[in-house]
């Protein structure tokens, strides 16, 4: 599917944010079993138009090797003023911790605009 903006002015937010450290207090990415999921609200600085495209990543994972990996992250639930980030695992899978990355980008308004009302 295309995301086609009309607007000539287009924004772009990113951030980092660990999601969990679960090594550190026994949390149940790290001691528990099947499935597990990890759920944080972005709020971005400044609204879009509209939902903006965003994009995740995992850019620091401290994973068991003793058990296979498994890992699942998206963004949900995108709105112009954030988003869910969720990073999934199930099975045996232990998971220490995880950072994530995102970026968004999308329409916003130019000082120019205005509405009437």
């Amino acid at each position: 599917m295309m995301k086609r903006l009309s607007s000539g002015n287009i924004g772009i937010q990113h951030g980092s944010r660990i999601l969990f450290s679960d090594f550190a207090d026994g949390g149940v990415m790290w001691t528990g079993q099947g499935d597990r999921e990890s759920r944080h609200l972005i709020s971005f600085k400044e609204a879009f138009v509209d939902a903006p495209v965003v994009t995740v990543s995992i850019s620091m994972w401290d994973i068991d090797f003793k058990h296979t990996s498994r890992a699942d992250i998206s963004a949900e639930k995108i709105t112009p003023a954030g988003f869910h980030l969720v990073f999934r695992t199930w099975g045996d899978t232990r998971v220490a911790r995880v950072r994530a990355d995102w970026v968004a980008l999308g329409a916003v308004r130019d000082d120019d605009d205005w509405e009437i009302e």
